[in-house]
């Protein structure tokens, strides 16, 4: 494979792969000590080896990190090592503050090893088939943020009014960096109706929340535009590393906000471009979407694990644990069986599980 980044700036890319949340609308198969990274529907590997595989492809030798929760750090740990990923590349969170402070506390570990850090910061649970194409993708993105101080937001061509997603608006085209733009703005999850105007008009693309940005860049932006944040990660900022790091971790994740980078600093900058792409991705966010990456529809229902049968059962997903799964004469659900709980929904309403597990954390806590 030819390389997609010259060695010289190659060597400054890191790759910050974040694994913190907990996949709740992947419940009951998903919990807080076997999240949905570690989910292996596809292809037999799980989101997160695919996720560091894809990494590797234009991060440097020793350039990628986990960012990781610490009610699943030790599987985490273990999946990263098997990964080869080095213990000292694993960032555990001591609580759970959302993808800014995430972004943030790598930005800060990596500069101060490598100054001239570029980070790609890439969710652990996407799926991307074309491999190489993201690679290439990638490549274009680290080139304009080294050599042009700015934040690179990866979009996807979308190819359905997705009402769960947030979109971005392109904006002019970038002179010297063919198929970047400029963001107009970000709009946050439209109405069906906005939704359908944005695929007809073609200038909207879904934020996939792959971003791409120098660490310098990144931290000038939080303290210009999120001084909350800026704050709260003073401890890392004096302690990045060596004795005493954990403790000034666990002092900024205690005062900082909880926020998305989209919103925290993406969506206030004026530093922002995209690389829009044009091939198949998905965040696998529900289990109506990963019914789609698995074909399912029409007359056709997939069996991920376990013993069913599905009869007159068109449009199904099932996914056992132990004992049969019989469907008769139904169509479009989700049956997910686990040893201690079960779920049965249309797979059109997986998007509102989210929901639902709230009321489950309530009132059945250990079945979270």
């Amino acid at each position: 494979m030819p390389e997609i980044l010259a060695p010289a700036l190659r060597r400054h890319v890191h790759a910050v792969v974040l694994a913190g949340g907990s996949g709740q609308r992947f419940w009951p198969r998903s919990r807080k000590h076997d999240p949905k990274p570690l989910l292996s529907a596809l292809g037999g590997r799980t989101l997160l080896d695919a996720t560091i595989a894809r990494a590797r492809r234009f991060a440097s030798r020793d350039g990628v990190w986990l960012v990781c929760g610490e009610d699943h750090a030790a599987r985490m740990r273990r999946e990263a090592r098997e990964a080869g990923v080095a213990a000292r590349r694993v960032v555990v969170e001591p609580r759970s503050r959302n993808t800014a402070m995430a972004a943030g506390v790598a930005a800060l570990r990596i500069a101060a090893e490598d100054p001239d850090a570029i980070l790609a910061v890439l969710p652990a649970d996407h799926v991307i088939p074309d491999a190489k194409a993201f690679a290439a993708a990638m490549g274009r993105a680290v080139r304009a943020a080294a050599e042009n101080d700015v934040l690179v937001t990866l979009g996807v061509t979308p190819t359905r009014p997705e009402t769960g997603y947030g979109y971005i608006r392109v904006g002019a085209k970038v002179p010297g960096h063919p198929g970047l733009h400029r963001v107009a703005r970000f709009v946050e999850k439209p109405d069906a109706a906005r939704a359908r105007r944005f695929v007809r008009g073609g200038r909207h693309l879904w934020n996939a929340g792959i971003f791409v940005w120098r660490a310098r860049t990144l931290l000038d932006e939080i303290e210009a535009h999120a001084p909350d944040l800026h704050r709260a990660l003073a401890p890392v900022r004096r302690q990045p590393r060596g004795r005493g790091a954990a403790r000034a971790l666990a002092a900024a994740y205690r005062r900082a906000p909880s926020q998305p980078v989209d919103t925290a600093v993406l969506e206030r900058s004026r530093r922002v471009w995209t690389q829009p792409l044009d091939f198949h991705w998905s965040d696998v966010g529900t289990w109506e979407s990963l019914a789609l990456e698995l074909g399912v529809g029409g007359g056709t229902s997939r069996v991920v694990a376990g013993d069913a049968i599905l009869e007159d059962a068109g449009g199904n997903l099932v996914w056992g644990d132990g004992r049969l799964v019989v469907l008769l004469g139904v169509e479009g659900l989700a049956v997910i069986d686990t040893p201690d709980a079960l779920l049965v929904a249309r797979l059109d309403r997986s998007p509102e599980l989210k929901r639902v597990v709230a009321r489950i954390a309530r009132d059945h806590a250990g079945l979270v």
